[in-house]
């Protein structure tokens, strides 16, 4: 066995182990600190097969910032998750067929590869030596060229989900002061000043 054989089987044991204790551990900080560690372990996937911008993405980007910001919104909202749970069979219907759905997928996948391995080896664009283009610089030249369309629609769903976050998560609470910049602006000397006589030795 090569040493980039056993790093794989230990980056993929590890991985799975981690990505199974994601859904099977009862503390929701655990399961967070548990897909840290499987999105590491995919990195390192990634850099043996290659993709140093992948593994480098999904470590800045994921475990920098996702994973994280997951690990102190489960931790500052103390969540009863025990109450939570109390409907979970009711969902388990629609969950268990979702889960046959991509059981299918996958095997569907994998028995194509099994049955015509050509699909694999001739791929549909030609992927440049590491002599002539980066990694980085053939996956920016394919995904801004060939899949531009694609990668547009990708942000702009991502924009209308932002939006449609910050929309159902905002909520106007009465007696809080907020800013009215056309009121600002439309203020006079009159209605920004009032004098008052105030006798003497007297307070307002």
């Amino acid at each position: 066995m090569t040493v980039a054989a056993a790093f794989f089987y230990l980056f993929s044991c590890v991985c799975v182990a981690s990505a199974f204790m994601v859904i099977a551990s009862r503390n929701p900080v655990h399961s967070v600190l548990f897909l840290i560690l499987a999105f590491v372990n995919a990195a390192g996937l990634f850099i043996l097969m290659g993709a140093e911008f992948l593994a480098m993405i999904l470590v800045v980007v994921y475990v920098g910032a996702v994973a994280v910001l997951f690990l102190f919104v489960v931790m500052m909202l103390d969540v009863d998750f025990a109450e939570l749970r109390q409907g979970f069979l009711q969902y388990l219907p629609v969950g268990a067929l979702i889960g046959v759905i991509f059981l299918i997928e996958l095997v569907l996948v994998v028995g194509s590869m099994a049955i015509d391995p050509e699909l694999v080896k001739t791929p549909v664009a030609a992927i440049p030596p590491v002599s002539e283009m980066t990694n980085t610089a053939a996956l920016g030249q394919v995904l801004y060229t060939r899949y531009l369309y694609f990668f547009q629609a990708s942000g702009l769903v991502l924009l209308v989900a932002m939006i449609g976050a910050i929309v159902l998560t905002l909520r106007h609470k009465p007696g809080v002061k907020r800013q009215d910049v056309a009121q600002q602006v439309a203020r006079t000397r009159d209605t920004a000043i009032e004098v008052r006589k105030v006798p003497f030795r007297e307070g307002v």
